[in-house]
């Protein structure tokens, strides 16, 4: 392994809370010495409770750590060429690469406005993909390509599995129907795709209010449903803080 993994969220979704939380820490105690109103202890005590368990629900989350496979059932023989659909700086082609390790993978991002929006605009977004995959000791197994996920730059049935993180709830309703159609179009028959969705759960909400809405009132159900008008089947469901996972199937 060569440097270390920076997969570059912004800072407000690990450390957000602190510039919340420190302060209301230090009036709390100010108060507390003072005497002052009870209301004011009761208020204040609040948001830094609120504070504290947001900063929880972050870790939990953890978006600049290295992520866990959330089901074993995903690519199960353990070999085969994997698609990652949307993989930004590449925390999700880690994920597949790190607990399959005799799979290859094509990693695949339209790296435009979106990429700079949610990571920055520092370099080339191809070259920090590239150094996060050396880092974690993946690179000889994993290409990157340029492509829009609703109109994929690969022939159909090219793909043994598809994973596709925090990416599809970006597009639109109409633009994940269509990138929905093309995972099926280039998976192969039987073939597993690994879809992960921000949860709009109640901690989330609860942490974030608006600022990590995805997908819009979008839910596991309306998922599910586009999935199987698409041609898949759902194998498995799942979720943890902030996020939800759906295992889905190319019958064949």
């Amino acid at each position: 392994m060569n440097g270390s993994i920076d997969f570059g969220y912004p800072w407000w979704l690990s450390y957000g809370h602190l510039v919340i939380l420190l302060p209301s820490l230090a009036v709390l105690f100010a108060a507390w010495r003072r005497e002052w109103r009870r209301g004011w202890l009761l208020a204040f005590g609040a948001l830094a409770a609120w504070a504290a368990t947001s900063m929880f629900v972050t870790r939990s989350f953890n978006v600049n750590g290295r992520a866990p496979l959330p089901t074993e059932n995903f690519l199960k023989s353990g070999v085969g060429h994997v698609l990652d659909i949307g993989a930004g700086t590449g925390r999700s082609s880690i994920m597949v690469l790190g607990a399959r390790p005799k799979a290859t993978l094509a990693a695949v991002d339209l790296f435009g406005d979106s990429f700079g929006h949610h990571f920055g605009s520092n370099g080339d977004p191809r070259n920090r993909l590239l150094a996060n995959l050396k880092a974690a000791g993946v690179a000889d197994r994993a290409t990157i390509e340029t492509g829009d996920m609703r109109k994929l730059p690969f022939a159909a049935e090219s793909f043994d599995a598809i994973v596709s993180a925090y990416a599809m709830d970006h597009v639109g309703r109409e633009g994940a129907r269509q990138a929905l159609a093309e995972a099926h179009r280039v998976v192969k028959p039987g073939g597993d795709f690994l879809l992960v969705l921000v949860g709009n759960d109640r901690w989330t909400k609860f942490a974030y209010g608006p600022l990590l809405t995805h997908g819009g009132t979008r839910g596991p159900a309306w998922w599910r449903e586009e999935a199987r008008q698409a041609g898949f089947t759902v194998e498995e469901e799942g979720s943890s803080p902030a996020t939800i996972f759906l295992l889905l199937r190319r019958p064949g």
